[in-house]
């Protein structure tokens, strides 16, 4: 870098004295290359014309065209000169495009300013899949952020449906402690099922809950995120310093990460409204204008009408969730949170079961079941048959090549149902891969691998229990007691 005298002087000896640049750096002590810049003789027409180029016919067009649509890309004009004649490079006509091309306006901003309690902004944040045993989820964070505190509060579901944007809210208000008095939504199913304009019609669910909590909807401009920029870079900061290389087992333990994460990290940092105090600090002051919390949380489950087949399931989210027999193929209610999953009849629930976000599973309750069993005895076969595929997923492989060989499939599933309860899942499980990895399909030889592997262990041998072949007592379901009370009788006869 020269100083502008030392500029001064070469150009004078150059263009005054008419030295040449050899003789100029030597005198100064500079390199060639930096008295030439200094110079800038290139800069300066030279002598002679200019080459006629083959795209001078096409200037006034590429310019026309490029007024009218400026980020038209150069291929494209290539294309359209070359249809009215040209036979040039598309190199050129990029060179040409790019300089002819008008320089893009840029829009100028007004800085947003709020008071405390005032403004929420609320986003959906997509974070790639997660494998859920056989099923792949989309991973999506619910994003709510306090514009005056920035205080910020996430939670990890495995969908984007309704109940999931709603139990957001719930959750964040409750970690909030109130409600504040507008929120700032980008145009998304959840929050806007329309838009023309200014004509605006909300999720009807979404307005009910509005009415709940006492608070305002507002959808930002269609294709204006700068209004909701606060919830974006929350969005950018929770990828960047929370989620990057972060390993977790599941959603549960990604948000008690996230919350642990949030009050040593997130909540530390400045807060943009006043340097002087931490986020922390910031939503204490927000906290008491925030508007308060309703008695009661709103119900986010979302509401869905099932109907079984010919079987006591109903399908829901690509799993079977059983329910009791004598309501089969009756129309009935199904409720979903992102936790549970509940089924009614005319108002009244009649089954409830744990959600379960792998898929192909069956998820039933053994009173129902048990009750079809007693009802209809021939059920017996396949709900065995069920429980070992549930409990032990390699039994399927096993039974479908005792099919094959034409083996009496109703004795082998029994079989199987008895080494399970004796042996127990995990021993099951591997002798069953040492059977089919052996070709040895039969439930004689499960056993003999499951002996040997207890007499290895020096595992005391199971007592097998004689039981009556009459399918009442066979289907019968003894419900085990708290020994406790047992210990009350011996001290009562101790006491008299």
């Amino acid at each position: 870098m020269i100083s502008l005298e030392q500029r001064a002087e070469i150009r004078r000896l150059y263009f005054g004295e008419h030295w040449k640049v050899g003789t100029i750096a030597a005198q100064l002590g500079l390199h060639p290359d930096t008295v030439k810049r200094a110079i800038d003789a290139d800069g300066f027409a030279r002598k002679g014309c200019c080459k006629p180029s083959k795209l001078d016919p096409y200037l006034a067009f590429i310019e026309q065209t490029l007024k009218q649509y400026p980020r038209l890309r150069a291929t494209r004009i290539h294309e359209m000169i070359a249809a009215r004649g040209y036979s040039g490079s598309p190199t050129q006509t990029r060179a040409v495009v790019r300089r002819l091309r008008p320089a893009p306006r840029t829009e100028a901003y007004l800085r947003l300013e709020t008071l405390p309690g005032e403004q929420g902004q609320v986003d959906w944040a997509s974070f790639g899949k997660l494998r859920v045993g056989r099923a792949e989820r989309s991973l999506s964070a619910f994003v709510m952020v306090l514009s005056w505190s920035r205080a910020l509060h996430a939670v990890f579901f495995l969908d984007q449906q309704q109940d999931s944007f709603l139990s957001g809210h719930v959750q964040a208000f409750s970690y909030f402690g109130g409600v504040p008095r507008v929120l700032l939504y980008d145009n998304l199913r959840s929050a806007v099922l329309q838009r023309s304009g200014e004509a605006i019609q909300f999720h009807p669910r979404l307005l009910e809950f509005c009415g709940h909590y006492h608070f305002e909807p507002r959808p930002v401009a269609v294709a204006r995120g700068n209004e909701k920029g606060r919830v974006e870079r929350a969005i950018r900061y929770l990828r960047d310093r929370f989620f990057a290389a972060r390993p977790f087992r599941d959603v549960a333990d990604l948000n008690q990460q996230f919350a642990r994460w949030r009050e040593e990290w997130a909540n530390a940092r400045p807060c943009p409204a006043d340097k002087s105090m931490t986020v922390a600090l910031a939503l204490e002051k927000e906290r008491e204008v925030l508007l308060p919390l309703p008695q009661h949380h709103f119900d986010c489950a979302s509401l869905k009408s099932v109907r079984s087949g010919k079987t006591p399931y109903v399908r829901f989210d690509l799993n079977d969730y059983s329910i009791p027999y004598e309501l089969v193929g009756k129309p009935l209610t199904l409720l979903a949170a992102d936790d549970l999953v509940r089924i009614l009849d005319c108002g009244s629930e009649i089954a409830r079961h744990p959600r379960c976000f792998d898929r192909d599973q069956i998820i039933e309750d053994e009173k129902h079941i048990s009750a079809l069993a007693k009802a209809k005895h021939s059920a017996r076969q396949s709900r065995g048959q069920s429980r070992l595929f549930s409990a032990v997923p390699q039994a399927r492989e096993f039974l479908e090549h005792i099919v094959l060989r034409d083996q009496n499939l109703t004795a082998a599933t029994r079989q199987l149902e008895r080494l399970l309860d004796e042996y127990g899942t995990k021993e099951l499980s591997a002798a069953l891969l040492i059977a089919l990895g052996r070709g040895t399909i039969a439930t004689a030889s499960v056993a003999h691998l499951l002996e040997q592997e207890r007499r290895k262990k020096r595992i005391a041998q199971p007592i097998r229990v004689a039981i009556s072949a009459d399918p009442k007592i066979q289907n019968l379901r003894v419900t085990p007691h708290a020994l406790e009370k047992y210990d009350d009788l011996t001290q009562n006869n101790a006491n008299e």
